[in-house]
């Protein structure tokens, strides 16, 4: 899970992309990159935060009034210098990329490119395979120069042959060259992207594509949207707006987006996150008075921040009090997002400190967003007990997590998956509580599309019901996955022990 923004403005846009990055930090912690263009190309890009990697000093000499950012969360390639993004090439014609999502086929693609090709790949990114594809498809098609009518009718073309060729979840933002920015999303929509528009007093509209609105507001943006599955859009350099529908298949939202990923005052697709995650502690809560009716807690507190509102609910349907009992440091990264185990354990004492008072001789009812591999929930547990709970009940606001997932999201392999290898009971024991509650995944789908001008039937819960949608994922190709995903991640551990 990656987060990206692309930016068309009348004036600089290297501040605003940065702002943007702010307000998309969630979505990304190891690296981050800015690229504006002009008539050449512009970039500025490190390992770290986005408050770690620029300063003003960076994001100044970035001229252009058109541009990309995009902070990462790897779940392929490696960790270095060379796989962070925006990509970009020189030729034929100038164009860099950006890109949220997993392409599962990429092994395919890249031997293609070179053993038949016989390029050289800069990276170790699925993303660059998507970046020469669109570059070759440019570079092939024939339109006039100066007619956006017909840069843009090449661009459908270019984009739909990476529809045919491209299995899996991909959500880009790109700049060409001489053209301006252009976006497009995955004909099944798994990976979220949303766009906006600010009109100007002398009438004319800058615009914004991102994977949420969260900037929206503070950059003075008008949420338009989201593009639709399969859709490809276009602004020119004079400002014009081109937006088709090139190839739109069986729509699949990713749900952990609601569950986890996306911040509360997002809108993705039509669906308010925060109204949903309040619908998903409303669910859990009714079902809790029906499967264990005679045990009401004292105090229902969340594991904070994602859980919050789930649990604000919660607490509200059971008539019991909610409490933070858990004071998070909000300066600590998010543990489900960090690159190995040994940091998500270390770390959640580091950014969690129990509060005596509203623990100590209390039932605690702990409601988290989910269960990955169990061990940040029990370290949340040992920490209530620690400090004084009389009894500890735990409810997760996502169902049971048995898959991995292949389209963007680093749930990593059914060995390390609790829920993949142990049964609801030996996952309460593991824990340390006195009752374990999921949600239904009946339950959550209902939470996700009760309201909101939507077209969501049923959203990708792959990850939960080993229903992938796209990338004719096998248990031969499954296998084949999870062992490229452990040789990148020793790869990445070594790189990073040795320092670079």
């Amino acid at each position: 899970m990656c987060g990206i923004v692309g930016i068309y403005s009348h004036e600089p846009v290297a501040a605003e992309l940065y702002d943007s990055l702010i307000h998309l930090q969630h979505r990304g912690q190891d690296a981050a990159g800015i690229l504006t263009c002009d008539e050449r190309f512009y970039s500025r890009h490190g390992l770290g935060l986005v408050r770690e990697i620029f300063t003003p000093g960076d994001v100044l000499p970035l001229k252009g009034n058109i541009g990309i950012a995009h902070t990462r969360y790897p779940t392929a390639g490696g960790y270095s210098e060379s796989d962070i993004q925006p990509l970009w090439i020189g030729s034929p014609r100038g164009i860099a990329l950006a890109h949220n999502g997993n392409i599962v086929n990429y092994p395919e693609l890249a031997d293609e490119i070179r053993l038949k090709q016989h390029r050289h790949l800069n990276s170790s990114l699925d993303s660059e395979a998507l970046l020469l594809m669109l570059a070759d498809k440019l570079a092939t098609g024939s339109y006039a120069d100066n007619d956006d009518e017909d840069f843009f009718r090449q661009l459908c073309k270019a984009v739909k042959h990476i529809y045919r060729r491209m299995e899996g979840s991909y959500s880009i933002v790109s700049v060409v060259i001489g053209k301006g920015l252009v976006a497009f999303r995955d004909p099944h929509g798994i990976r979220p992207l949303v766009w906006g528009e600010r009109k100007r007093k002398d009438g004319a509209s800058d615009y914004i594509f991102a994977s949420e609105t969260t900037a929206f507001y503070a950059l003075g943006f008008e949420p338009k949207g989201d593009l639709q599955p399969g859709e490809v859009a276009y602004v020119s350099r004079s400002g014009k707006l081109f937006r088709q529908v090139v190839e739109a298949r069986e729509f699949r939202p990713c749900v952990f987006e609601y569950v986890y990923f996306a911040r509360p005052d997002s809108t993705l697709d039509g669906v308010s996150v925060y109204r949903s995650r309040l619908r998903m502690g409303q669910n859990l809560a009714r079902r809790w008075k029906e499967i264990h009716p005679g045990h009401i807690p004292d105090v229902v507190i969340p594991a904070p921040f994602t859980a919050n509102t789930a649990a604000l609910s919660f607490a509200h349907e059971l008539g019991v009090r909610y409490s933070e009992g858990l004071y998070k440091n909000p300066f600590i990264g998010r543990t489900f997002i960090m690159p190995n185990q040994k940091a998500r354990s270390r770390s959640v004492r580091y950014k969690l400190t129990p509060q005596r008072t509203e623990i100590e001789n209390k039932i605690v009812l702990i409601v988290d967003d989910s269960i990955v591999r169990g061990t940040t929930s029990r370290e949340i547990v040992k920490m209530v007990r620690e400090f004084g709970a009389k009894a500890i009940y735990f409810v997760s606001t996502c169902p049971p997590i048995k898959n991995p997932c292949f389209y963007g999201i680093d749930i990593p392999s059914r060995a390390e998956l609790i829920a993949a290898n142990h049964t609801e009971e030996q996952i309460r024991k593991y824990l340390g509580v006195d009752i374990l509650m999921y949600q239904n995944q009946e339950d959550l789908v209902e939470a996700v599309t009760r309201r909101g001008q939507h077209h969501i039937k049923q959203p990708c819960m792959a990850c939960m019901d080993g229903d992938y949608i796209c990338g004719n994922i096998t248990e031969q190709k499954i296998a084949i996955l999870e062992r490229q995903r452990e040789t990148d991640r020793r790869s990445a551990a070594e790189k990073q022990g040795d320092g670079k």
